[in-house]
């Protein structure tokens, strides 16, 4: 129980039973207390002004009083999206009507700007009346800043309460390392979520009425048309935030109760491509080496978005990276800058696809090329014959595994002496959380598990001891008992066996059953290596490749 659930038991008579079921659905939806007992139909909602308003200590509005209601303060707009009615009180001073009194942003921005007023407690209803009584004055907030909607949207996306909100939202995202940060409306609020080593993690409720501005700054700072709510739109910023230079690339996208904003986070520092920090088994690692060196041949990484891929093939060209070698990249955008390397970035609104970039590129003579993706016949054909000609190719293709690479470009219209002739290896990858460096223990293995996954065996079989661990959370990896990613492999290389089997309905089964009789390992064996090592947990191997 609560001060406030204390409270209210014994001044207005609920019962303890009442308030501990209106606690515990508080505790798994959110809202607010008083709304909850309303709405289970326990409180009389009219009593909701006295009772803020006797708990806080607080003064209630009288709406039969005298009173002023201050339209030029230069907050007005900001805080009547919050149902915040600002008065003009004695010599000029500040009073503040509203619903709401423990709204923790307005809160924070009055203790931040130090700002002297007295606040007064109304229902809602009384201050969606006045201010409804101003709109049809041509007085209210819509028109205060500007008689233009699109001039309104860009003082309240400008106002430093939505400034400050929203460079602490960034800044907490980077100093928790996310990759991605989503702002999207959701049962009446404003979400916000962090994407935390792949994993989405609900971070922050905010009121509805900051949905509109937070989106609206966000378009402002990226390009987009804030008057454009219909169609999705791309856009991107660029900014010094918390020390690090930051390119945000930023996708907004209209559903039923607003739009969707997604942050992707591309940092320009402290990024590193270095292939022993891909956490790669030995095995595999040298086997890669290998592939990379040669002159000549396709290098193809699958898995669905998100698995890492490109990143691999970064840490490869970074491998190949001097001064005797030429590389082009031919992507679609291109993420981050490598110095030494020619970047292109594709455009197909002026016809500048992967496969006439692809041409383009072939006659620029270069060693090593890098095509962010094989979507189409042309681009696959002219990647495969390039490798012919001489040139080490490195691309993606999204398939669940290592043999239905073969699979997808047959689908797609490749000839199959073409994949014959010109495929290295495909490397299906995943990325599974690392257990947490400061806090991650030994545990026990129930006799069932270790069974049911051959544990031992695999552990044998590399030559590995049995070690599991697990983290069991702290500061440093934000209580979850993970920091950082690792990648887990299957590596399958087009030896004369797979060049010789038909690429028929059988061929993945067969590729399959040959890579394991080779001593190779599917995705899921190679977590549970790591888990064996106790890099990661079985769980998060089945999350992920399960």
């Amino acid at each position: 129980m609560s001060l406030f659930s204390d409270f209210l038991v014994h001044n207005y008579e609920l019962q303890d039973s009442d308030v501990r079921r209106a606690l515990t659905y508080q505790e798994k939806f959110g809202g607010k207390l008083e709304e909850i007992l309303v709405n289970m139909g326990i409180l009389d909602d009219s009593l909701i002004p006295d009772i803020l308003a006797s708990y806080l200590e607080l003064s209630l509005f009288d709406i039969n009083s005298e009173f002023s209601v201050f339209v030029e303060y230069q907050y007005f707009t900001y805080f009547a999206s919050h149902n915040w009615l600002v008065l003009r009180g004695e010599n000029e001073t500040l009073e503040f009507v509203t619903s709401d009194p423990l709204n923790p942003v307005l809160n924070n921005w009055l203790a931040e700007h130090e700002i002297n007023c007295t606040i007064k407690i109304a229902s809602e209803s009384v201050v969606k009346s006045i201010l409804s009584e101003y709109s049809t004055n041509k007085s209210n907030v819509d028109e205060v800043s500007s008689g233009s909607e699109e001039q309104r949207l860009r003082d309240l996306a400008s106002e430093a309460p939505i400034v400050n909100l929203l460079n602490s939202l960034m800044t907490r995202a980077l100093r928790e390392g996310a990759s991605d940060m989503h702002i999207e409306p959701f049962r009446g609020r404003c979400r916000v979520r962090y994407r935390v080593d792949g994993v989405l993690l609900d971070i922050e409720k905010l009121p509805s009425s900051m949905q509109l501005p937070v989106v609206t700054r966000l378009k402002i700072l990226s390009g987009m048309d804030i008057a454009e709510k219909r169609r999705p739109q791309d856009g991107k910023i660029e900014l010094k935030l918390a020390g690090q230079e930051i390119d945000i690339r930023v996708s907004a996208l209209p559903v039923n109760e607003g739009e969707s904003v997604v942050m992707r986070f591309l940092r320009k520092e402290n990024v590193t491509y270095d292939i022993n920090v891909l956490g790669l088994s030995p095995d595999i690692e040298t086997a890669l080496r290998a592939d990379i060196k040669k002159t000549a041949g396709v290098i193809l990484m699958t898995g669905p978005t998100g698995s890492g891929k490109t990143t691999t093939l970064y840490t490869f060209l970074n491998e190949l990276n001097n001064d005797d070698v030429k590389i082009i990249t031919l992507e679609d955008p291109v993420e981050y800058q490598l110095p030494g390397i020619n970047q292109v970035q594709v455009n197909s609104d002026i016809g500048f696809t992967f496969a006439s970039g692809l041409r383009s590129i072939v006659r620029q003579d270069p060693d090593v090329i890098m095509l962010g993706e094989i979507r189409d016949k042309e681009t696959a054909q002219i990647a495969l014959q390039s490798a012919l000609t001489g040139h080490l190719v490195f691309s993606t293709v999204h398939t669940n595994d290592a043999a239905s690479a073969y699979t997808r470009l047959l689908d797609l219209g490749v000839e199959e002496f073409l994949l014959n002739a010109a495929l290295v290896s495909i490397v299906a990858q995943r990325l599974v959380r690392k257990n947490c460096s400061h806090c991650s223990e030994p545990v026990n293995l129930e006799q069932e598990i270790i069974e049911k996954y051959l544990l031992h065996d695999l552990a044998d079989k590399c030559n590995e001891t049995l070690q599991p661990k697990a983290g069991v959370g702290c500061e440093n990896c934000g209580f979850t008992g993970f920091k950082g990613r690792l990648a887990i492999i299957e590596y399958l290389p087009c030896d004369d066996f797979i060049r010789s089997t038909p690429k028929d309905s059988n061929f993945v089964t067969v590729a399959r059953q040959h890579n394991l009789a080779s001593g190779r390992r599917t995705l899921v064996e190679d977590g549970l290596l790591k888990v064996i090592k106790g890099q990661t947990t079985i769980a998060e191997v089945l999350r992920v490749a399960g």
